[in-house]
């Protein structure tokens, strides 16, 4: 399993459109994609306008080509795209230890 981690900064005032777009497009578009295991979205308290999300993959490759090489990746954009500040830094791990 292979967690990417997007860090998503948007524009301030959006909160509650974004909140509606991102829960939205994780549905449709996302969760459909092949290699999906699930995802976390995750607000700022102290930095309202900041958001975690997670989204568990089968394998690096699911992420990197599959979605982002698919068509589906535009779709994901075009519903989040608009509320994005800055392009928001995404990075993958794997698991090292948990309780």
């Amino acid at each position: 399993m292979i967690l990417e981690v997007a860090d998503i900064r948007i524009q301030p005032g959006r909160q509650a459109e974004f909140d509606a777009a991102i829960a939205d497009g994780v549905r449709r578009i996302i969760a459909q994609a092949p290699g999906y295991q699930g995802h976390q979205v995750h607000k700022g308290l102290e930095s309202p306008e900041r958001y975690l999300l997670t989204i568990r993959w089968n394998t690096l490759e699911d992420h990197t080509v599959g979605f982002r090489g698919s068509p589906a990746f535009a779709q994901w954009r075009a519903v989040v795209g608009p509320f994005f500040a800055q392009p928001p830094q995404v990075e993958h791990f794997t698991l090292l230890t948990e309780s």
